[in-house]
């Protein structure tokens, strides 16, 4: 996994960096595991697919995270995850932001994908201000495929779902 650290959610050290929580959502077929990913919006993303996608996540700072992934989830998905979540270990990305994950077991339609939305200059320097969705696109993969698309240091969230599922260490 290479530079990939993962952080207890009790590090004292996340103070003043920036935090995003959020669900990986999993769902079993006939004994295949998928989990849910999204793809984020807007045109640096556009063309990029392998390591791009992520799962439904926000930033938070004064609010608790589980509380901040279901918020997310829904702006970035447009439904509203079931419990029991299972809280799995953090990562830290390449920029230094420290990423909380849950899982949960549940099933939704990706085709119903409802992302709330941001704007921004776009050309840039154009002066035209535009809108884009925070999420252009949903979509269920098997763990395999779901490690190639998923942005790399969220790679540790689905070792850890598949430890967790398989009743082994993470």
């Amino acid at each position: 996994m290479g530079a990939v650290r993962l952080v207890s959610h009790g590090d004292k050290t996340l103070s003043g960096g920036k935090q995003s929580a959020g669900i990986l959502l999993y769902r079993d077929r006939d004994g295949f595991i998928e989990v849910f990913l999204v793809h984020p919006g807007g045109p640096f993303w556009a063309k990029k697919d392998l390591g791009a996608w992520s799962i439904p996540k926000g930033e938070f700072s004064d609010e608790d995270p589980l509380a901040a992934a279901l918020r997310e989830f829904e702006e970035e998905v447009g439904f509203q995850p079931e419990g029991p979540f299972t809280e799995l270990p953090s990562v830290r990305q390449a920029a230094g932001k420290t990423v909380f994950c849950w899982s949960a077991e549940g099933d939704l339609d990706p085709s119903g994908l409802r992302s709330n939305t941001f704007t921004m200059e776009w050309p840039p320097r154009s002066g035209r201000i535009q809108e884009f969705p925070e999420v252009d696109r949903a979509a269920w993969f098997g763990i395999e495929e779901a490690k190639a698309k998923i942005n790399k240091a969220q790679a540790a969230f689905l070792d850890a779902l598949s430890a967790l599922l398989s009743g082994s260490d993470p």
